[in-house]
């Protein structure tokens, strides 16, 4: 608090029946307590009111009046945007001090539908699609604890996210009860004793096997009633923090059902049709808060030409259960998202136009690849032929960066402007497929309880969610967060290294694409072992493409048109190489200058404990980052040189590749014991094992490539 200030009694007034208000009324008072005010029923010097719900400012909106009195007035459009204006009047009262601090205020979303993509591991039995990992597995159990998702959606609503998205490949076994099927609802919650590893398919068949059901364990007693009270609860939760809750799956899976009732997965068996559209139906009527189903035409469906076709299917199983489970309730708000991916927009559009709700469609903006480029071009077609009347949701898929707390706001800011308008955008939901969003297991130094990936990387989430609701927010505004959150540390700095150490993984991506996630992880250089190539070697970058509409040119293109004395309108190779040093090396400056270098703790003596430990942590994320730029630039240099060796036979190329690559090694070497003093590896569904310390031997296998390098 500044001394300079009295703390005083501050009057908080607010509608306890709207649970959005009471929430944000509990922020502002934790607010004042921390700045060494008081919040009070009445008589305070200063006087907070949740004034009014005024619905003709549209929903989500809201506007905080500040009269010479020192009377705040926050009136919202709905409650969610009551809920929204007494968070920004809470987080002024911290970053200013005391209720000083606030200010005038009228906002409205930018985008209306702001969420997460959350693939849920519910049960050994009922798995989603990146179980075979250890954060799925890990995280089984926290699927199951009220803590959990009361802090989850708590940190939701914080950062202004409004949509949660659940995606299992089968979840209704462990969802509802089904009268026609009663024996598939499961009881408890398992998960198997049976360790996992990379031999699992890439499309989820085999997500159960036969042994994992004969060996599992119970980390939960539930029966199935109380497990529909629980995600009930969950679903209220969420309400009362503005979210809405989708449920989404792919197609056709039926573990937990498989077996029983004549229910299998083949695509012409009419029992699982039934049951599909039985299942659909109890959800939506067990459930009256979720806001709508997501549904895929696969990854398990095959291209049949006849009745039994992938949007037939689909129709006859979730199709007439929306109609069933709807029929009852015809004026319930709901939505149903059909996903682009494995299909076409005439056949949805044929099969579902007697859709009995909301109908949407939903898009992989940029594929698997988030950090890349923040105007992917990969959705333009599909947008431009998408009907008038109809809406697309974007998956903004994150696979790139599971570890590291990232903090680029001109990035997120421009990803987020450049998004679909009104006309065309439903909303997006970001998140992982080869990750589960749940607690952090990861981390060396664990706090208890484990804080949840949302909280490790908070100002991530906050970036992409505060942007995505008011892009106008300046950079300047993100650097008062972090110095309220880091007292006495440089915060221009601490955002400057964060924004340089940021741009690396998006830098890399656009130069070397690879579009899904199966194929690239660019903390680790590697894809899945079985199903691509495992570790990248320096030969594939000299032979990669880059992202399309990326405005980043090859290394065949580069080497290519320098033969032929082209000019360049592209960035070019070496200019790649030298933006990944540039932010390399400013980041690791400024690291240093906070210093956060070789997991020292980076002092700052005003800071309590915890949060030196965070600092240091974040510092050392930063430096990870940036150690990673600069073993991609020497991998890239060498990798252009041994083009140019290929193209000219001059024998200085090959040596100057080997010395690149030999660079790059020491780099990678630094990379890995930085960030593996903070993390563990892990087995990621999608990519393998990751242990950067073992892939130090694949790294050195490159300098050997080069110096036995064949011309073509």
């Amino acid at each position: 608090m500044n001394a300079s200030v009295a703390a005083e009694k501050v009057s908080l007034e607010f509608d306890a029946k709207i649970p959005q208000a009471a929430f944000a009324a509990d922020e502002i008072a934790a607010a004042l307590a921390k700045t060494g005010h008081e919040a009070v029923a009445q008589g305070g010097g200063w006087r907070i009111v949740f004034a009014a719900i005024d619905a003709k400012q549209g929903p989500q909106t809201y506007r905080v009046t500040v009269s010479p009195e020192r009377a705040v007035r926050i009136v919202g459009g709905d409650a969610n945007g009551l809920m929204y204006g007494g968070l920004e009047v809470a987080e002024a009262i911290r970053l200013g001090g005391g209720p000083q601090g606030i200010a005038a205020a009228e906002r409205r979303p930018h985008i209306a539908r702001r969420g997460i993509k959350f693939n849920i591991p519910l049960d050994a039995r009922t798995p989603s699609y990146s179980d075979a990992g250890d954060s799925a597995q890990q995280n089984i159990p926290e699927m199951w604890s009220r803590d959990f998702w009361r802090t989850f959606l708590d940190e939701m609503a914080r950062h202004r996210f409004n949509v949660l998205t659940l995606w299992n490949l089968h979840p209704f076994p462990s969802l509802v009860k089904v009268p026609e099927f009663p024996d598939v609802a499961l009881n408890d919650v398992m998960r198997t004793t049976v360790q996992f590893d990379s031999s699992y398919s890439m499309m989820g068949h085999d997500m159960v096997r036969p042994e994992h059901l004969k060996n599992l364990e119970t980390v939960k007693r539930m029966t199935i009633d109380e497990k529909i009270a629980f995600w009930r609860e969950v679903m209220q939760y969420a309400r009362d923090r503005g979210i809405d809750v989708y449920l989404f799956t792919w197609n056709i899976f039926t573990f937990g059902a498989d077996g029983k009732y004549g229910i299998t997965h083949e695509q012409d068996n009419p029992k699982t049709i039934a049951y599909f559209r039985a299942s659909v139906r109890e959800t939506i009527r067990t459930y009256p808060l979720l806001a709508g189903i997501g549904i895929t035409s696969g990854e398990r469906m095959s291209g049949r030409k006849d009745e039994f076709d992938k949007e037939k299917w689909l129709w006859k199983a979730y199709g007439e259960g929306l109609r069933d489970g709807l029929k009852d309730q015809p004026d319930r708000p709901f939505r149903l998202i059909h996903r682009y991916h494995m299909s076409a927009l005439k056949p949805i559009l044929d099969e579902w136009k007697e859709c009995p709700c909301t109908f949407d469609l939903s898009y992989k903006y940029a594929i698997a690849h988030m950090y890349s480029h923040p105007a992917p071009p990969f959705a333009r077609k599909s947008l431009d032929e998408m009907p008038a009347n109809l809406r697309m949701w974007m998956t903004v898929r994150n696979d790139d960066i599971y570890s590291f707390r990232w903090g680029d706001p001109d990035f997120a800011r421009d990803f987020v402007r450049a998004l679909p308008g009104p006309d065309k955008l439903a909303g997006y939901y970001m998140g992982p497929d080869g990750f589960t969003w749940g607690r952090d297991f990861l981390g060396t130094e664990p706090d208890e309880p484990r804080p949840l990936v949302m909280q490790k990387q908070w100002f991530s989430f906050m970036l992409w969610g505060r942007l995505s609701y008011n892009p106008a927010l300046p950079n300047a505004f993100f650097e008062k967060v972090l110095a309220a959150r880091f007292p006495g540390v440089d915060a221009a700095k601490l955002s400057r290294a964060m924004a340089e150490a940021g741009r690396i993984i998006p830098q890399v991506n656009r130069f070397y694409w690879q579009d899904i996630d199966l194929k690239w992880f660019p903390e680790a250089c590697i894809s899945h072992p079985r199903h691509y190539r495992g570790f990248h070697t320096v030969k594939h970058f000299v032979e990669g493409q880059a992202m399309p509409g990326a405005g980043t040119m090859s290394i065949r293109e580069f080497v290519g048109g320098t033969g032929k004395k082209e000019a360049f309108t592209r960035q070019t190779p070496p200019q790649v190489v030298e933006v990944l040093r540039a932010h390399a090396d400013a980041a690791l400056k400024l690291v240093g200058e906070l210093g956060g270098v070789e997991g020292r703790d980076p002092g700052n003596a005003g800071i309590p404990p915890d949060v030196r430990k965070e600092l240091r942590l974040t510092l050392g994320d930063q430096q990870a980052m940036a150690l990673l730029g600069l073993y991609y630039a020497g991998k890239i240099a060498g990798a252009i040189e041994l083009a140019f060796y290929d193209a000219t036979g001059e024998a200085q190329r090959q040596t100057a590749a080997v010395r690149h690559l030999e660079k790059a090694l020491e780099d990678w070497k630094a990379y890995a014991a930085v960030a593996t003093r903070q993390y563990r590896p892990q087995l990621l569904t999608r990519v393998g094992y990751v242990d950067l310390n073992a892939l130090t031997a694949k790294v050195a296998e490159d300098i050997e490539i080069a110096k036995t390098w064949k011309r073509k």
